[in-house]
């Protein structure tokens, strides 16, 4: 129930980020649905390995480098989903760190709303 929760709640952030960044674009809920999904699913699979990879140049730019890898996979997710489109890296930088905090910010949210209904 809470893992169907928090993906409701990335597909919000999705739509929310669409909002703020004019090169981003959803056409729908269903849309984001889709997208949060594989957005997920780009986070756990791919990203360790992109971080692992780039771990050297990651160090060196004192951990500024994981920016980049962000907005890229956000920028592939848009690049290969249809309803769901990034239209250059700098979008994609940005809309994957207005994610992240939106995200971040709506889960921190559903937790402590389930946690005090468990009280």
């Amino acid at each position: 129930m809470y893992l169907l929760l928090i993906w409701i709640l990335n597909a919000l952030a999705l739509i929310t980020v669409a909002n703020f960044v004019p090169g981003i674009h959803v056409d729908g809920f269903t849309s984001a649905l889709i997208a949060a999904f594989f957005l997920g699913l780009v986070n756990t699979l791919i990203r360790p390995i992109f971080l692992l990879l780039t771990l050297p140049v990651t160090v060196v730019t004192l951990g500024l480098f994981i920016f980049v890898i962000n907005g890229l996979l956000f920028w592939f997710t848009g690049s290969i989903l249809k309803g769901f489109v990034v239209d250059s890296f700098w979008n994609g930088v940005l809309g994957a760190v207005l994610y992240s905090i939106f995200s971040w910010a709506l889960s921190a949210a559903a937790a402590q709303i389930m946690r005090k209904q468990r009280e």
